[in-house]
């Protein structure tokens, strides 16, 4: 009786393993077939969004996330007495120059000459803040000794940390997409209408990373070098001759204008002169016809 039972669980653990043992066995496992365009689509948003959203991710950054980003802008304008524009701003464009491009880079100067003893120019520069400062103490000494003086200074600062971390979380993003598409290509999964749309995204990616990087280099080089803007002018004299001066142009206009109301007056008496004798000639009729004819009868009906 043992061995009937024994014989029978036998022959019912060889069935549940596999009846048949003579059949041939399931395939494995297939391999998975490349992801759509959709799927990428959303496996790129899906990053994105944790990128964007994990309290653990940062960019990047040369400077701690915990700091804040800066990007100072100055203005100064300047009274130069007479002669000496030129030679100012000569000077200051030499102490940026000596200073080197990693320190200091003239954008622009251009100096303009109006009248005989009138100039102006302008000075545009960016440069380290540190070195900024410094240049604005050297230019305020330079100015009292000379005899000039800082008639206008104003200085706006622009916070860009918000705007550099988020370029930067992107930047992040679009390298991890990058990366996945790169091994997709290598693994050479699906067909080939699959691998060329993954070729394609894989360069529309990269070109955003590039354009990324750009901003975000610009980002940072707007807080690690301010912009000043100098403007010069010549210190004028209360009755200098300059035309850049009130009296002095009053003065120089004098005839100018003097001449214009003359002729004025001559024009409005020209357009009036016709208009004048239309008058007069109708006065002498109603004076002279009219008139007395109306009179006379006024005097007839009375009596």
């Amino acid at each position: 009786m043992k061995k009937t039972m024994l014989l029978a669980a036998a022959l019912f653990a060889l069935a549940a393993c596999g009846g048949d043992g003579g059949a041939p066995q399931e395939p494995g496992p297939t391999i998975a077939a490349a992801p759509t365009m959709a799927d990428i689509a959303e496996t790129r948003m899906d990053r994105a969004r944790e990128e964007f959203v994990r309290p653990d991710s940062s960019p990047d950054l040369s400077e701690p996330a915990e700091g804040q980003f800066i990007a100072y802008s100055h203005s100064l304008g300047l009274a130069v007495p007479k002669g000496q524009v030129e030679g100012l701003l000569q000077a200051h464009v030499a102490l940026c120059q000596a200073a080197g491009a990693a320190t200091c880079i003239v954008v622009s100067s251009n100096v303009y000459s109006q009248e005989e003893d009138y100039a102006s120019g302008d000075l545009s520069i960016r440069a380290t803040p540190d070195w900024i400062t410094r240049f604005m103490e050297t230019v305020s000494r330079d100015l009292e000794k000379a005899g000039g003086e800082i008639i206008q200074r104003s200085t706006r600062a622009e916070d860009l940390t918000r705007q550099i971390i988020d370029t930067g979380a992107r930047l992040d993003a679009q390298r991890t997409l990058q990366k996945r598409l790169l091994d997709l290509l290598e693994g050479r999964d699906g067909d080939l209408g699959d691998l060329l749309q993954i070729e394609r995204e894989y360069a529309r990616v990269t070109g955003d990373i590039e354009s990324i990087e750009a901003q975000l280099k610009t980002l940072r080089l707007r807080v690690a070098m301010s912009s000043l803007d100098i403007n010069y002018q010549t210190r004028v004299a209360p009755f200098s001759a300059s035309r850049e001066n009130p009296l002095g142009r009053a003065f120089g206009d004098f005839f100018y204008n003097f001449s214009t109301a003359v002729a004025s007056v001559i024009t409005a008496f020209a357009v009036g002169l016709p208009w004048i004798a239309l008058i007069s000639i109708f006065l002498w009729i109603w004076l002279k016809l009219i008139w007395p004819r109306l009179r006379g009868r006024k005097k007839t009906d009375r009596t």
